[in-house]
């Protein structure tokens, strides 16, 4: 299996045991403000560098 599609059997994966355990709202936040707050946790360098690469050049 690719390593994206690891990632998304993952990601799955954690949707369901965060919605099983808590409840739609709190694991859609979950969800969204783990990605957003590491993204917000980068220096202004690194998030130019993450902006300007494509999805196809993140998993490298």
């Amino acid at each position: 299996m690719s390593k994206g599609g690891r990632t998304a059997v993952v990601a799955v994966a954690a949707a369901v045991v965060l919605f099983w355990l808590f409840g739609f709202w709190p694991a859609v936040a979950v969800l969204i403000g783990v990605p957003v707050l590491a993204y917000l946790l980068l220096d202004s360098s690194q998030r130019r560098r993450v902006r300007g690469m494509s999805r196809k050049r993140l998993g490298r």
